[in-house]
């Protein structure tokens, strides 16, 4: 499309070329002034179907600085031989169209800096000054051409940047994930990942990019069947979290475990706890430890669905094969409150601290806010000191390390 000149634009047309140094087939115009009217003269009153032709025949050629002060001469410059477009002059007439507000023909010089390799994120800030509506396949192909050439940290940071401005979609996903399997971090690929199938919608979506994936000879990895057993989950999808599960044996995919956690959680959240304590007997004989991310998943899933009888069954049986964290006997101890055990409570406190497992302050909030409702004050002034002692000691290291760091800059 050429965009042609209105009377109104006449004035800044010969403002605009006033500095400008154009050429004609072997000789520069030196009266820069007689230039600007002849060009100004064929704008105007040439007939669109044959400006291009006048164009050529007025023996102007023009150089890289008059494109870009003056938009009119940008697709016709374009076609002339041994010229081609500067990042600067795309953005220049970028920015001109933003101004008016000619969206559409603004993401199409996007996609022909796309298409050239010379898309970069100076663009997109030109662009995020002006009420531009978003355009995705531009965005993907920012991070794309970024990705391919090892700057994935940057196309990482610009996703972040602008992602509240545009939708993701698998494509956009696809490129980081890969980008940063490429780049040998799969902490980060599986952060993106998890980010991705998280998100509302989006297990579709990832199964899609499993495939897109497989099918260029990229085969799932065990944090991929994580991610999407554990989204199952979350949606209460527990027959595709269970046929996933079923496809990464037959593709031959080790379960850790961190999958059979994700499976855990998924039969708790459907109330299926029998299903769930076959995980431990299948994790013995597949000889994968269990942890004690493993027990609270299954504890806080039965608190959960209201079933704190079972809670301490559960505890007193798996904790011979998992043993419990700080946030297990948090767990225990809030339900041995709730069912007016404090004594019980406040054993279980002492025997964690025998396991050197340092209480939480919730911890011993919990047993202080149960003491004090039963009228126990003595016993609650002893952890209220105790606790009042833990926290001037963590600040005192706190300051200690601060003051370190200090002497190290």
């Amino acid at each position: 499309m050429i965009w042609r000149t209105r009377p109104f634009q006449k004035a800044a047309f010969f403002k605009l070329l006033e500095t400008s140094r154009l050429y004609s087939s072997g000789l520069i115009v030196q009266d820069e002034a007689i230039a600007a009217k002849r060009g100004c003269k064929i704008m105007v009153s040439c007939p669109k179907v044959c400006l291009d032709a006048e164009l050529d025949r007025s023996g102007i050629r023009v150089s890289e600085g008059v494109v870009e002060k003056h938009t009119l001469f940008f697709e016709w410059a374009g076609r002339q031989r041994g010229y081609d477009h500067s990042v600067r002059a795309y953005h220049t007439v970028i920015v001109s169209l933003a101004k008016i507000r000619q969206y559409e023909l603004v993401w199409d010089l996007v996609n022909t800096m796309r298409s050239k390799g010379i898309l970069n994120i100076e663009t997109f800030c030109y662009i995020s000054k002006y009420d531009v509506s978003s355009n995705l396949a531009a965005f993907n192909g920012l991070l794309s051409a970024l990705s391919k050439s090892k700057n994935i940290r940057k196309a990482q940071e610009i996703f972040d940047d602008q992602k509240n401005h545009f939708i993701p979609d698998s494509k956009t996903y696809s490129i980081l994930i890969e980008g940063w399997g490429r780049a040998r971090n799969l902490p980060k690929a599986r952060e993106i990942f998890r980010e991705m199938v998280s998100s509302a919608g989006r297990i579709d979506e990832a199964i899609n990019i499993i495939n897109e994936m497989e099918s260029c000879g990229y085969k799932a990895t065990s944090f991929i069947y994580t991610a999407l057993i554990h989204a199952y989950g979350n949606e209460k999808r527990i027959e595709d979290a269970i046929d996933t599960f079923l496809e990464m044996e037959r593709n031959q995919v080790k379960p850790d475990i961190a999958i059979y956690n994700a499976l855990i959680g998924a039969f708790c959240r459907v109330n299926k706890f029998r299903n769930a304590m076959k995980i431990f007997d299948e994790m013995c004989i597949k000889e994968v430890k269990s942890n004690a991310r493993s027990l609270n998943i299954l504890i806080s899933g039965l608190i959960d669905h209201g079933k704190s009888d079972e809670v301490v069954r559960v505890f007193l049986t798996m904790k011979k094969v998992c043993d419990p964290d700080a946030d297990t006997y948090t767990m225990m101890i809030k339900v041995l409150c709730q069912r007016n055990k404090v004594n019980s409570a406040f054993k279980l406190l002492k025997y964690m601290e025998s396991k050197n497992i340092v209480p939480s302050m919730h911890t011993l909030s919990v047993l202080i806010n149960e003491l004090c409702a039963k009228g126990d004050v003595s016993q609650a002034s002893v952890l209220m000191e105790e606790m009042i002692e833990k926290a001037n000691l963590w600040k005192a290291q706190a300051v200690t390390i601060e003051e370190r760091s200090e002497g190290c800059a």
